[in-house]
């Protein structure tokens, strides 16, 4: 199935590894160039050379905090400036402070507010005169499953995800008709570091092995595994493609059935 990505330009945040990572090399085999950011400015350079290497696109490296909205400007501003335009654009961020109500600090919400909901809030704010330029636009937000189905030691992501996907429904109403779609991803459990640091956090909150915790998670997917995250990239790559373009406004669950609600 052609896509219609050859030649498209898309950034993709926080895609040094992890569902970031996946998404940003599964645009790049569609024919994307592409633009990258972490933190981490060696793993990001290794992570741009890696994909570029696999899938013959240029891929811009960018080291950017997603809590510092003039970081996050600066990621957009160099994306646009060194391809001339800006076609995609993948919001993510790494996760949010887990635990209980009761168990989080106020340092912990100071920490998870700008992480989760600011960086989409400023990412699409950054982005968005560079769709309007373009004429056509694609805006994919990444979440999770607690924006279905709230997880009883995500509290942070459980408050903070649904504020993301009232952003995209926003936006998507807005701009339809400027043939620009918004839609969210809502993934479950892939198999991540993120993933394994949660499993630990569980493991020793419960003081069981890492490995049962794993095993735990696996037993309450319909689908009986973990989630591979070039399956999450390829959805990625469907939404941002020519063929998604009648679908907006979306909140789209990829996790093996997890969430057991019916919308």
């Amino acid at each position: 199935m052609d896509l219609g990505l050859q030649g498209k330009v898309a950034l993709v945040a926080a895609a040094s590894r992890g569902l970031g990572r996946a998404a940003a090399t599964a645009l790049a085999r569609e024919g994307c160039d592409l633009a990258i950011c972490s933190r981490d400015e060696e793993r990001v350079r290794r992570a741009a050379e890696e994909i570029a290497q696999q899938t013959g696109r240029t891929v811009v490296p960018v080291r950017a905090d997603l809590t510092r909205r003039e970081d996050i400007e600066r990621f957009v501003e160099e994306a646009a400036g060194r391809f001339g335009r800006l076609h995609i654009v993948v919001c993510n961020a790494g996760g949010p402070p887990a635990g209980r109500f009761d168990e989080l600090t106020e340092a912990d919400w100071q920490r998870a507010i700008p992480l989760t909901l600011l960086s989409a809030i400023r990412l699409a704010q950054a982005a968005l005169p560079h769709l309007r330029k373009a004429g056509w636009g694609r805006m994919i937000f990444l979440t999770s499953v607690t924006v279905k189905q709230p997880i009883d030691t995500l509290v942070t992501s459980n408050v903070l995800r649904p504020g993301v996907v009232g952003l995209a429904k926003s936006l998507a109403l807005q701009l339809a008709p400027e043939n620009i779609t918004v839609n969210v991803v809502a993934q479950g459990y892939f198999l991540t570091e993120r993933l394994r640091e949660l499993a630990e956090d569980a493991a020793r909150r419960e003081g069981i092995e890492l490995s049962a915790a794993l095993e735990r998670w696996e037993a309450g997917v319909p689908a009986g595994r973990l989630g591979d995250p070039e399956e999450l990239g390829d959805l990625v790559a469907f939404l941002a493609s020519e063929r998604a373009s009648y679908i907006t406004g979306a909140t789209i669950p990829i996790d093996g059935g997890l969430a057991r609600c019916l919308m």
